[in-house]
């Protein structure tokens, strides 16, 4: 069996057409999971009335806003399928592209990176060309340019990553960071269907932090070196301080989200689970 996670959020002008594509591409036996993220619109009331008529749709609803990557591991903790899909709800990942993620697994890959062509402007192309370089040329893990959370696990992968219990997730360097056999495909992204992304700037630079901070110890390493240059050239470099400090704030904030142990979510409501 095969199941698709889709942490949804301010999109029920899409779900409709988004599940309907679904059922059209997929011809094997499948769940669909939706991870309702407590947003603004109707998502809610709208997935209860679908799944009153379609037995393979499941819902969770969460008790509040807990973001993308922890609505999407909510998911992966509910999946009972042999393969498990992350995908957005806007449209933007075509459930055409499923067969192509399906047949890769078949091939005996136990990950498949979906890696999209953007359709974007070219400041934000540039802008998340520039994330992934860095990214990979300073952590410990590489991740595909332009992979996002699209795309497919085995079982054992979900299970690896559903036992691992940080809270500052970021799910596409812990998919790397898991090994097994990978591979890629390569897509047209469209652009967004109904509604607005939840993603505004301040939320992408939090997220790119999240994985800077979760997979490599060089901002530490240049904080330090920063540190002693401010040292030696006194005021001048006071600015470099205070970056220094922000660095290891950030560190200790992780570190305080840790050990806090708080559950990384809370469910409202569960339907058709």
């Amino acid at each position: 069996m095969l199941s698709i996670v889709i942490p949804t959020y301010n999109s029920a002008s899409n779900l409709k057409k988004l599940i309907y594509r679904i059922y059209k591409v997929l011809k094997t036996d499948f769940e669909i999971i939706f991870v309702d993220d407590c947003g603004p619109d109707d998502t809610l009331e709208t997935l209860r009335i679908l799944s009153k008529r379609l037995p393979e749709l499941k819902v969770i609803s969460l008790s509040r806003n807990f973001g993308q990557q922890l609505a999407s591991s909510c998911g992966l903790k509910y999946a009972k399928g042999d393969a498990v899909i992350i995908m957005d709800d806007d449209l933007q990942d075509p459930p055409e592209v499923l067969p192509r993620l399906i047949e890769k697994w078949k091939e005996g890959y136990d990950v498949v990176y979906a890696v999209r062509n953007r359709n974007e402007s070219r400041l934000r192309c540039l802008a998340y060309k520039l994330f992934y370089r860095i990214f990979n040329k300073i952590s410990y893990v590489q991740i595909p340019i332009n992979s996002g959370d699209f795309g497919l696990m085995t079982r054992k992968v979900v299970d690896v990553l559903n036992s691992m219990p940080e809270h500052s997730r970021f799910l596409r360097g812990l998919r790397a960071w898991v090994g097994f056999k990978q591979a890629s495909i390569t897509y047209e992204r469209p652009k967004r269907g109904k509604g607005k992304s939840g993603y505004n700037l301040i939320k992408v630079l939090q997220f790119v932090m999240y994985g800077l901070l979760a997979f490599s110890n060089m901002p530490l390493y240049i904080s330090i070196v920063f540190g002693i240059i401010a040292l030696i050239y006194g005021r001048v470099f006071d600015a470099m301080e205070l970056f220094c400090i922000g660095i290891l704030g950030k560190y200790i904030i992780r570190i305080s989200d840790e050990v806090n142990q708080r559950p990384l979510y809370i469910i409202k409501e569960k339907i058709n689970l």
